[in-house]
């Protein structure tokens, strides 16, 4: 599912909000986690799952095509862990 076809569902599940409300709050509700993490803040969501930046320090990687050793410099990878009702609710049995 793309955001596109989220706001659509969102929208066709509340017919008393417009489609352009949907959107806006969904493009606020993602622009706020992705504040959050980019201040470092861990951003959890009961029963969802929690947000948080891993950082991932400064390494000798490969190149595979030439085997060169290459500096791979540190970085900030985004992180989610589901909780554990959505986990709970993917493993329950027929659910697929």
């Amino acid at each position: 599912m793309i955001k596109s076809e989220l706001v659509q569902r969102i929208a066709a599940q509340n017919p008393h909000l417009y489609q352009r409300d949907v959107e806006n709050i969904v493009n606020a509700i993602l622009g706020e986690i992705t504040n959050a993490m980019m201040r470092g803040d861990r951003v959890e969501l009961r029963g969802f799952g929690a947000f948080s930046v891993k950082h991932r320090p400064a390494r000798t990687g490969r190149n595979p095509r030439t085997g060169a050793h290459v500096a791979v410099e540190q970085k900030s990878v985004p992180f989610f862990k589901t909780g554990k009702e959505m986990r709970e609710r993917l493993n329950k049995p027929g659910s697929i």
